[in-house]
């Protein structure tokens, strides 16, 4: 077995990205609800409507000025639902390349990273 596999940084790195997709996981979730709601034109003042706007209004209002809302039959196509999804996915897949930056690596596994980084 790779030494680098049985280092004690690598539980708590493996927790963390854990942590990192299963976040991720329920934002997108929500934010997914949001989407198909618009989407199919779901009654604003609804219990469990006005609950996902809510909750996820706070992760999409920094894009909602991106995009113009298309307005179709009374559904509205929330282009910035789909501009949150992708940039929190993005934010997370940053993370958690940046929590594998902090894995004890051996001299010879890290010399062969460099090697194919050279190439």
């Amino acid at each position: 077995m790779d030494s680098s596999y049985s280092s004690s940084t690598t539980k708590p790195l493996y927790r963390g990205t854990q942590i990192v997709w299963y976040v991720l996981s329920i934002l997108e979730i929500l934010l997914a609800f949001r989407f198909v709601l618009k989407l199919m034109g779901a009654n604003p003042l609804a219990g469990f409507t006005s609950f996902i706007y809510g909750v996820t209004y706070v992760f999409t209002a920094p894009f909602l000025s991106v995009f113009r809302i298309t307005h179709i039959a009374g559904s509205i196509f929330e282009w910035t639902t789909l501009l949150a999804m992708l940039v929190y996915a993005l934010v997370a897949w940053g993370i958690v390349k940046l929590l594998f930056m902090g894995k004890t690596v051996s001299t010879p596994e890290a010399a062969e990273k460099m090697n194919e980084e050279e190439k």
